[in-house]
C-alpha cells in the first residue's frame, strides 16, 4: 500500500492511484470532513485570521474561533465546560496529567490505544495491564494491587479502533466508585456515532457523565475537523486546564482547523439524521457479512472486523478488492487487532446502498 495517496478528497469514492473506488477505510463515519459547510469556515478563518495565534494557549494565545468551538463542543456534549488541545492523541496524556492529584494507582485495559499506554508510563505511577475488555479481571486487579488508602485511575478505549468493540463501561464505574477512583475513557471512535445523541460509548451504554467518569475524544474522526478534546464539569476542566502541561505548553491546533471543526459538530447537532443513516447503513452491511459467514453482533458500530478464519488470506483479500476499485484496511499490529490480523470495513453515512451491496457481492465472489 506504500506510494497510494489520495487525490481528491476524502469521501465514500475516491481517486486513488488514478482510479475511482469505494472507499471502506478510515474514520469519516459522518461524511464531515468534505461537507462544504465545513470547508466554508475553514476558508474564511484563514482568511480573516490567518494560521495561527503563534503560542500556547493562556495569554494572547486565546482567540474567539477556540472559543466558539469549545461552545460547540459544550452543546453538543451538554457540558459545562470544555478543553481543545493540539491533537487526540495527547488527550490521555493530558487527562493523566491534569487529574494526577486524584489517584494513586492506574490500570490500563491490555489492548488500548498506544496514548493510553504512554499516558500511563509517563506518570511515572504504578501502573498494572487487565485483560481486555474483562471486568471481572479489572476487579481482581484492584483487590491484588490497591493498597490501603490508594486511588486507581482506569483506563480504556470506548469503542476500539480495529475490532469494533465497545468497553463495559457501565460495568467499570462502579469498580472505581467503591474505591473512590475514575475511570478515564478515550472515545475517539465512539464520539459522533454512538448514542441517541451522538456523544459516544458512555452515553449509548446509559453510564451517565459523573465525577467518576473523564471521557477525552478527538474531532479527526467522525466530528469532521482536528484535534483533541476533553469535556465536564467547569471544576474538572479547570483542574485539568492547570495541571496538564500537554495543553498549557503545547501550540493549538490551527484556527482554520478549530472553526470547521466548530461547524462540524453544529452540522452533527442539528442533523442527527446523519446519524440515523449511518445506522443504517451498518446495519445492512452487517447482515450481508454474516451471510458470508463472519460473526457481526448486531451493533451500531461503524467498524467492522472481518477476523481471520481457515482458508481466508486477509492480505490477499484485501488486494483483489482494491483491484476491483474497493479500499478496505488490512491490519496486523495496531492496537486491538485481534489475533491474526483482520480486515477492517469502516461504514459511512454518505455509503450509498449500492456501494454496501457491491462491497458484499465483491467479497462473496472473491471468497
Amino acid at each position: 500500500m506504500t506510494g497510494l495517496a489520495f487525490e481528491t478528497p476524502l469521501g465514500a469514492r475516491v481517486v486513488i492511484a488514478g482510479r475511482e473506488r469505494d472507499y471502506f477505510s478510515g474514520t469519516g463515519y459522518l461524511g464531515l470532513h468534505n461537507h462544504p459547510q465545513v470547508i466554508q469556515a475553514a476558508w474564511q478563518a484563514i482568511q480573516r485570521y490567518g494560521m495561527s495565534t503563534a503560542t500556547s494557549r493562556g495569554g494572547y494565545g486565546e482567540h474567539a474561533v477556540y472559543d466558539a468551538l469549545e461552545k460547540q463542543v459544550c452543546a453538543f456534549f451538554d457540558s459545562q465546560a470544555a478543553l481543545y488541545y493540539a491533537s487526540g492523541y495527547l488527550g490521555g496524556a493530558a487527562l493523566v496529567q491534569g487529574l494526577a492529584g486524584r489517584f494513586e494507582r492506574l490500570f490500563v485495559d491490555e489492548s488500548a490505544h498506544y496514548s493510553l499506554g504512554d499516558a500511563a508510563r509517563a506518570s511515572g505511577k504504578p501502573l498494572h495491564f487487565f485483560r481486555h475488555r474483562d471486568a471481572s479481571h479489572l476487579a481482581e486487579s484492584l483487590r491484588l494491587h490497591l493498597r490501603a488508602g490508594e486511588r486507581p485511575l482506569v483506563l480504556t478505549d470506548g469503542l476500539f479502533p480495529i475490532s469494533g468493540e465497545t468497553a463495559p463501561l457501565d460495568e467499570y464505574l462502579p469498580l472505581v466508585q467503591d474505591r473512590d477512583g475514575l475511570l478515564g475513557v478515550d472515545d475517539a471512535h465512539g464520539v459522533g456515532v454512538l448514542g441517541a445523541n451522538g456523544r459516544g460509548t458512555a452515553e449509548w451504554l446509559g453510564v451517565s457523565a459523573s465525577e467518576g467518569v473523564q471521557v477525552c475524544a478527538t474531532l479527526s474522526k467522525a466530528l469532521g475537523g482536528y484535534g483533541g478534546i476533553l469535556f465536564g464539569s467547569r471544576e474538572r476542566i479547570r483542574e485539568i486546564e492547570s495541571q496538564a502541561r500537554v495543553y498549557v505548553a503545547a501550540s493549538p491546533p490551527p484556527l482554520p482547523a478549530a472553526a470547521a471543526a466548530a461547524k462540524a459538530l453544529e452540522i452533527a447537532r442539528s442533523e442527527p439524521h446523519l446519524r440515523q443513516r449511518l445506522w443504517e447503513n451498518v446495519a445492512l452491511a452487517r447482515s450481508g457479512l454474516r451471510r458470508l459467514g463472519w460473526e457481526m453482533p448486531d451493533s451500531p458500530v461503524p467498524i467492522l472486523c472481518l477476523r481471520a478464519r481457515p482458508g481466508v488470506d486477509l492480505a490477499r483479500l484485501r488486494a483483489d478488492l482494491f483491484e476491483r476499485d474497493i479500499c478496505v484496511a488490512h491490519v496486523t499490529s495496531y492496537s486491538s487487532t485481534p489475533p491474526g490480523g483482520a480486515l477492517r470495513i469502516a461504514i459511512f453515512a454518505t455509503h450509498s446502498r449500492e456501494q454496501i451491496e457491491r462491497l458484499l457481492d465483491t467479497l462473496g465472489k472473491l471468497l
